[in-house]
């Protein structure tokens, strides 16, 4: 299910319920670049609503790509097929009206508020709302999940979803998670649980809006992305580095455990916005980014073997199952006593990290993007 709005969508439903005032931190925050998880999920629910919706086989799209992620058979076999085999148990008739990617919205109650609900179906009394999930982290949990609960609930004010809704007298929520523990998780609930679930996002929305909105830490700041400029979470740290060890006893210790795992997370996502930040040029004072250690690379690995072949060695000396590193050439070289020839190796940095102003490596040039900024004032 995919959301459309800087508001509140269904994938943060509950951080909004839960801290209204993480709304307006996060629309002053950039755009995260997509991930290769994302791209990865986005390739198999497209690949989805092609086999339900237009008649397509899985196998249509081995080689297409998205970012770094391309279709392969094994994409296919792990999560895609499995998620089809989800739909055969949940449906096994075959008996169900459905509908894939359904834009829903709360109309005018909350204008530009949307999102696509992945399948809503229809089975007797039943209204269907089904999500895929196709990530390989955390298993996701479908009762009372609040994503699931939002997509109902703008399905019902939907005009164009509101035939999967009519007289139905119970709502199942379905999660297809292939690579769970438990991939098919089923949760039965009614159309006023939903309308409850309405009622407290309507009041939450209102409060984010509102001039002095509510904040609150929890579970719901794993996934803020305004975690770096959370003023409770800075609190929490400030709090975390100025505590004396000796001075707190063992109950001090054990809540500050707990908290733990939420600091961590946002110290990870705060040295991610400074590295997102220098990358595109805007300056954060006390930092830079410098090359990440390089390793050695032949400059052609045909040269390099015909060169290694014309002073001594032999395929057994120089493959495994493609040519040895230079690191590994040259403990070859050093027992045959041999040195190495000339202007066969490179050092080349696998990218970028973040270090202090002060650190003695010099600062990583983004000739790249400067380059195409200064393109772009030209243009």
């Amino acid at each position: 299910m995919a959301d459309h709005s800087d508001i509140v969508g269904g994938s943060t439903a509950k951080r909004v319920i839960a801290c209204p005032g993480s709304v307006k931190l996060c629309q002053k925050m950039p755009p995260k670049p997509s991930s290769r998880y994302a791209d990865e999920g986005t390739l198999c629910h497209n690949i989805m609503n092609a086999v339900l919706m237009d008649d397509r086989k899985p196998e249509d799209f081995l080689g297409d790509t998205l970012g770094d992620i391309t279709v392969t058979e094994e994409l296919l076999e792990n999560k895609v097929r499995p998620a089809l085999r989800a739909l055969d148990e949940i449906d096994p008739l075959r008996d169900m009206s459905y509908e894939c990617e359904t834009v829903v919205g709360f109309g005018d109650a909350l204008p530009n508020v949307f999102g696509s609900a992945d399948v809503l179906g229809r089975m007797g009394t039943r209204a269907v709302v089904l999500d895929w999930k196709f990530g390989d982290g955390v298993d996701v949990e479908v009762e009372e999940n609040p994503q699931a609960l939002f997509y109902a609930a703008a399905a019902m004010r939907t005009p164009g979803a509101k035939w999967v809704f009519d007289g139905a007298t119970e709502i199942e929520c379905i999660i297809v998670q292939p690579t769970a523990r438990t991939p098919i998780k089923r949760w039965l609930t009614t159309p006023d649980r939903i309308r409850g679930f309405e009622y407290q996002l309507f009041a939450a929305v209102k409060d984010a809006l509102g001039p002095d909105p509510s904040m609150a830490t929890g579970d719901h700041c794993r996934w803020c992305a305004a975690k770096p400029v959370c003023p409770l979470l800075n609190g929490a740290a400030d709090r975390a580095l100025a505590a004396q060890i000796t001075a707190l006893d063992a109950a001090a210790i054990g809540e500050m455990l707990t908290k733990a795992d939420l600091l961590e997370q946002w110290i990870a996502d705060l040295r991610a916005l400074a590295f997102q930040m220098l990358e595109q040029g805007a300056p954060v004072p006390g930092y830079k980014l410098v090359p990440k250690r390089a390793t050695r690379q032949w400059v052609d690995p045909e040269q390099a073997r015909a060169a290694l072949e014309d002073i001594g060695l032999d395929q057994t000396d120089l493959m495994e199952t493609q040519l040895l590193s230079p690191a590994q050439m040259e403990k070859v070289l050093k027992k045959r006593k041999l040195s190495m020839p000339a202007d066969l190796i490179v050092a080349i940095s696998s990218g970028n990290t973040l270090a202090p102003e002060d650190d003695p490596r010099p600062a990583a040039l983004q000739i790249g993007r400067q380059l195409s900024a200064a393109l772009g004032k030209i243009v």
